[in-house]
């Protein structure tokens, strides 16, 4: 059967929009961010939907249910979409427990938190890693770590810091100082004071890059037109450091990382020394799992994390994001494909795209 132009013309436009994709793999991750309504049976469906996929020229996108049921259109009896599905009520659960997590002054054990989700503790550990990215008590350590950062710089003493923050004692912080904070908590109070960082500037085909490694690891590529600006960058980011130039086997690391600059798709295999809150590690780590030559947009991050409202928040740690192209904010797009949103500069964007979409 032939096809009229209008009818070739409306399939090939929801087969160029990347939504098309989630709905024909029935991708489970992109539940909540969309919905897709099918003309001949008057239905609208999640994109996770196991029914058979429609043909592509009856198909129309909604970013909500309120919008598909406005335009007429009935929630399918089969993935039900005006209910909760199974990853809304996971993240609910999840999110609730954060909370309590958040509000306790000391550590919950893990049975604790599964009783209260009413779950088995190994389905609520394999859920809650799921969603948020993070098991239980290393979710719990970031917050730690959060709180302590804060009350360094406003508690009367080290000892009072690390309590007010939830550790239960000294030896226990002292054990994690190093992870948590980069430094000793006396240097991170005093603003990073003696706290050796090393740090080189190079060149490569995106301009000049700036390298820096504490002694946890990489803590900043960066990029731009001017040296002296990544310096100052660095400068603002650690104020009190001691910011060493590198020597000649330091100058290997930044080859390194000039050379996945050059072919993105490689990997570093360098240990990272990443800062960020516990949302912003979060994000940072799903940035991590995109491979070279794909992308994701902002609004699929946020359903990856079971945070489909936090579009925006997921936008700000691309932003805050120090590592470039190690951690792979690039990577990230628009719904509709565009390119924005890239602290380097979008042409920069750009031409890591189409390296790895070359390789």
């Amino acid at each position: 059967m032939r096809l009229s132009a209008n009818t070739l013309e409306l399939a090939a436009a929801t087969q160029r929009d990347p939504r098309w994709a989630s709905v024909v793999g029935r991708s489970a991750t992109a539940d909540g961010s969309f919905y897709y309504s099918v003309k001949t049976t008057g239905v609208y469906c999640r994109p996770s939907c196991a029914a058979r996929v429609a043909r592509p020229e009856n198909v129309r996108f909604h970013s909500s249910r309120t919008e598909a049921e406005e335009a007429g259109f009935r929630p399918c009896k089969r993935c039900k979409p005006d209910q909760a599905s199974i990853i809304e009520r996971h993240a609910a659960k999840v999110t609730d427990a954060c909370r309590l997590i958040d509000s306790s002054p000391g550590a919950l054990a893990l049975e604790q938190l599964a009783a209260h989700a009413g779950m088995s503790v190994f389905h609520f550990h394999r859920v809650f890693k799921a969603i948020m990215g993070l098991t239980p008590r290393e979710y719990a350590a970031a917050g730690r770590g959060e709180r302590v950062r804060q009350e360094l710089t406003r508690a009367g003493t080290v000892t009072a810091a690390i309590y007010q923050s939830g550790y239960n004692s000294n030896s226990r912080f002292y054990e994690d100082a190093r992870q948590v904070l980069g430094m000793t908590p006396t240097s991170y109070r005093a603003g990073g004071a003696d706290a050796d960082i090393r740090f080189a500037i190079g060149a490569c085909s995106l301009g000049s890059i700036l390298v820096a490694r504490s002694e946890q690891g990489v803590c900043a590529i960066l990029l731009g037109d001017d040296p002296e600006t990544l310096v100052r960058d660095l400068q603002d980011r650690f104020p009190r450091a001691n910011l060493i130039g590198g020597d000649e086997e330091f100058e290997q690391l930044v080859s390194q990382v000039v050379g996945l600059i050059e072919a993105p798709g490689l990997g570093l295999d360098l240990p990272l020394d990443l800062r960020g809150t516990a949302f912003q590690q979060r994000v940072w780590r799903t940035l991590q799992e995109i491979p070279a030559g794909s992308t994701a947009s902002y609004t699929e991050i946020a359903a990856r994390l079971g945070t489909p409202k936090s579009v925006r928040a997921v936008a700000q740690a691309c932003a805050a994001n120090p590592l470039a192209v190690a951690v792979p904010c690039h990577r990230v797009v628009r719904s509709d494909g565009a390119l924005s949103g890239y602290r380097w500069g979008v042409e920069r964007k750009r031409t890591l795209l189409q390296r790895e979409a070359r390789a």
